[in-house]
C-alpha cells in the first residue's frame, strides 16, 4: 500500500465530493505535474467514488482523460496494477473489442504514487476518454447488447487460456472465501440490514450455492485471468460499438464469474432471465458450455449476489442508481428464494 506515514487512509476520504466537483489540490496539482499537463487549461472532477475515485481530464473544456485513484490496500502493490494494465494492452493487441489505452506519464510509467498533505501515497493511473454511453444509463436498453457481450466475454477467456502470462504478473483471485464470509474483499453480507429470518434464507442459499460449487474444477478451461466485473456499468457504447472499460477487479476466477457479473444488483428484475439466455448465447457460439457448466454458472450468479450485498456495506450509496440500490437487500431475498427452488432460476421466468 503506498502510504509513507502512520495515517490510515481509506477511499471514504473522498465522500465529501459530489459528482462534478474539482479535485482536491494535493491531486490535481500532482497530475498536472506528473503527467506535464498545463495547469491554466486543465479541469479535473470527480466522476464517482466506488472501488476507486474517479475522475474526468477537460483540456480547454473537452474530455481527455479518465483518472483512477486506486482505493487504499484494495491492491498489495503498484505491480498488481501494472499487471492489470499489461493484460489490458495484450487484449488491445490480440483481439478486436476496444479496451482503455492508459497514458503514460512524463517519466515513462503508467503507475504513479501521489501523496495528499498528510503524506499519504496514493495510486494514480491515467486512461484516455471513452467516448460513447455507459450501458446502465437509463435509457439505454442493454438487451439487444447481451448476446455480444457474452460473445466478447467469451472471447477474453479465449485469450486469457492462450496468453503467456508474463513471468512478474502478478494479481489477486477470486476464491470464494474472498467473496463470501468475515474476509470478504467488499465487505460481509451479514452486515446489511437484516432480520433474523432474511439472514437464515440468506445463509441456506449461500450453503446450497457452495455446495454446488463444489463440483466445480479449476483446470486451464475453467479458470484463469478475467475481468471479473463486465456489468453495463463497464461497458460503454458508441453508435452500436461497445468498448469494454475498468478491469481494476481482474484476476483469477472460474471463467462463468464472467457470467455472475454480467447481472450484477439486477438479478432479481423481470429482463434479466432474457439478459441471462442471450449471454449464453453469444458465449456458446464461441465456447460451448455443458449443463453442468450452466449450473455452476447459476450458482455462481447467487454467490454474486450475496457479494453484492455485502459491497453495499462498505460502499456509498450513489455509487448505484438509487432505485437499485434500495432493491439490494428485498432483491437478494427474491433471489436467494428463486434459487433454493430451482437452481437454474436466473434462466427461468
Amino acid at each position: 500500500m503506498p502510504q509513507t506515514s502512520a495515517v490510515q487512509a481509506t477511499i471514504a476520504d473522498f465522500d465529501y465530493l459530489a459528482k462534478g466537483d474539482p479535485a482536491p489540490d494535493w491531486l490535481r496539482d500532482g497530475i498536472l505535474e506528473r503527467w506535464g499537463l498545463p495547469q491554466d487549461s486543465t479541469a479535473i472532477t470527480l466522476i464517482t467514488v466506488s472501488e476507486n475515485a474517479t475522475f474526468v481530464i477537460m483540456e480547454n473544456g473537452s474530455p481527455t482523460a479518465v483518472i483512477r485513484v486506486s482505493r487504499p490496500g484494495y491492491v498489495p502493490s503498484a505491480k498488481h496494477i501494472e499487471s492489470e494494465l499489461m493484460w489490458v494492452r495484450a487484449l488491445s493487441a490480440d483481439i478486436d473489442t476496444p479496451v482503455p489505452s492508459a497514458i503514460p506519464a512524463t517519466d515513462g510509467s503508467y503507475v504513479q504514487t501521489i501523496s495528499d498533505e498528510r503524506g499519504v501515497g496514493w495510486y494514480v493511473v491515467a486512461f484516455r476518454f471513452v467516448t460513447g454511453t455507459i450501458l446502465e444509463d437509463d435509457f439505454v436498453d442493454p438487451l439487444p447488447y447481451y448476446e455480444r457481450i457474452g460473445a466478447i466475454t467469451a472471447g477474453f477467456h479465449t485469450h486469457s487460456q492462450s496468453w503467456k502470462v508474463p513471468s512478474d504478473f502478478e494479481r489477486f483471485s477470486w476464491e470464494l472465501p474472498d467473496m463470501l464470509g468475515s474476509k470478504a474483499r467488499w465487505g460481509n453480507w451479514r452486515a446489511a440490514k437484516l432480520t433474523v429470518d432474511e439472514i437464515a434464507l440468506l445463509e441456506r442459499a449461500e450453503d446450497a450455492a457452495v455446495s454446488a460449487l463444489s463440483t466445480a474444477e479449476k483446470s486451464p478451461l475453467t479458470w484463469g485471468i478475467i475481468h471479473a466485473d463486465l456489468r453495463p456499468s463497464n461497458i460503454m457504447v458508441n453508435d452500436g460499438a461497445l468498448t469494454v472499460i475498468d478491469f481494476d477487479d481482474c484476476g483469477y476466477a472460474w471463467y462463468l464469474y464472467d457470467f455472475a457479473s454480467a447481472f450484477s444488483f439486477v438479478e432479481h428484475l423481470d429482463v434479466t432471465p432474457s439478459l441471462a439466455q442471450s449471454w449464453l448465447a453469444g458465449y456458446s457460439s464461441i465456447i460451448p458450455l455443458t449443463q453442468d457448466q450452466i449450473t455452476h454458472a447459476t450458482a455462481l450468479s447467487m454467490v454474486r449476489r450475496l457479494q453484492m450485498l455485502g459491497w453495499t456495506t462498505t460502499h456509498r450509496e450513489d455509487a448505484l442508481p438509487a432505485d437499485i440500490w434500495q432493491a439490494q437487500v428485498p432483491g437478494t431475498v427474491e433471489v436467494a428464494q428463486r434459487y433454493l427452488a430451482d437452481p437454474l432460476w436466473l434462466l427461468h421466468r
